[in-house]
């Protein structure tokens, strides 16, 4: 089988779970004998092409931004090169099965080739604007992206949703039949962190907390929808009744230096560490010496980074919101607690922190989980299935 993937993210440029889903998955896909022909932007350098056995990428330099330009038209822009690659691999490297697109952001170009090759499009949908707004569009840009969305959404043969609550998000907003979705969650790749086990990091966890102190961690982007806000507004509770916690946040965002600045304003800068950008191995390292990983989103379609802490045996905290709760089982798998809350908040952070073996007890049935249920082998062959329907039901119809 030969499929045609688009991505606005892919490796050496991942910035959220959509890019992590992608470089995990492709590779996966090609121990299926599913042969990828993924085409991305070329955001951050990389090679115009590379070739993996089945998995070959093209990369298309994307066009230059421009001052006041907004978002959804460096989409459009970048997607006219992605669709003119697209169409050349069509012409000259076919045939193919069908088309994947990921999110919006290559939307445009995918119902593009869709129509010019008469090729079925599978669409995975990650998360949405108005989901983002907590319900609520006030942009024009917003109002467009969502207009861009519904249009996937209706243009796609097959839908793929990561969890039952964005399964929901796309019913409830564009209208799609339920019956033309198919779930398969995000997944992890336990060995990142397995490897890691028995090594002594002491002097790695030096760098970011003192040796009696419990490091509580967050790592992923600084935006409204994670509610670092209401963390950082729960640290002085959690101080008062256990002074050894010390927060680490990594990650960047544009909400980074206002919460530099709430953390000195109360005081908490010998207790709050902003790492920003961190390499995906500090990153790795520090869920392994982390005491308590937590996740207080306000929206999350799915969650991957939760998925990434139960992997690496650390106790976690999550909102009781979207995906997160499909993924954390409370007092089983994790901790969950209600969003925009810091009383709650509070209580799932202590709770975790003062009784260290209920949290392992935890940790042992997270970790089992993740094993046997959200590894890349079984989501590449749930979505083999996806395509191989997709394929059998475009060769039954006339088009």
């Amino acid at each position: 089988m030969r499929v045609l993937m688009l991505s606005w993210e892919y490796p050496p440029y991942v910035i959220g779970g959509l890019g992590k889903h992608v470089a995990e998955l492709v590779p996966a896909l090609a121990q299926q004998d599913v042969e990828v022909h993924l085409v991305t932007p070329r955001w951050t350098g990389g090679d115009s092409t590379e070739k993996h056995d089945n998995l070959h990428i093209h990369r298309v330099d994307p066009p230059p931004p421009a001052d006041g330009q907004d978002f959804h038209t460096l989409a459009w822009q970048a997607n006219r090169n992605m669709e003119e690659e697209s169409t050349r691999l069509l012409a000259q490297e076919g045939p193919f099965h069908l088309i994947h697109a990921h999110d919006w952001l290559t939307a445009f170009s995918a119902s593009a080739l869709k129509h010019s090759f008469r090729l079925p499009l599978v669409v995975t949908i990650h998360a949405t604007e108005r989901g983002r707004g907590r319900g609520h569009l006030s942009t024009d840009t917003q109002w467009a992206i969502n207009n861009v969305e519904w249009s996937l959404a209706y243009e796609a043969w097959r839908i793929i949703a990561c969890s039952k609550f964005m399964t929901q998000e796309i019913v409830d907003y564009f209208n799609a039949p339920e019956d033309k979705i198919d779930i398969i969650p995000n997944g992890v790749d336990t060995s990142r962190f397995d490897r890691w086990d028995g090594v002594d990091l002491t002097s790695f966890r030096s760098m970011y907390a003192l040796p009696d102190e419990k490091i509580v961690f967050y790592v992923g982007r600084i935006v409204q929808e994670k509610g670092l806000h209401i963390l950082i507004e729960t640290v002085p509770r959690i101080l008062r009744s256990f002074p050894k916690a010390k927060f680490v946040i990594a990650g960047t965002g544009p909400l980074l230096s206002d919460l530099r600045r709430r953390t000195w304003e109360l005081g908490l800068f010998s207790k709050v560490l902003f790492t920003g950008f961190i390499p995906d191995e500090d990153r790795d390292r520090l869920f392994k010496v982390a005491d308590c990983a937590i996740f207080p989103s306000m929206y999350e379609p799915f969650g991957i980074v939760a998925l990434e802490a139960m992997a690496a045996k650390v106790p976690v905290v999550v909102s009781e919101v979207g995906g997160l709760k499909e993924v954390v089982q409370h007092a089983e798998t994790g901790i969950t607690v209600y969003p925009d809350n810091t009383e709650s908040l509070a209580w799932g952070i202590l709770h975790t922190l003062e009784h260290p073996d209920w949290a392992q007890a935890r940790v042992k049935s997270a970790y089992r989980e993740v094993v046997n249920l959200y590894n890349w082998d079984r989501i590449a062959k749930l979505t083999r299935k996806v395509y191989e329907r997709v394929v059998e039901e475009r060769a039954r119809a006339s088009w």
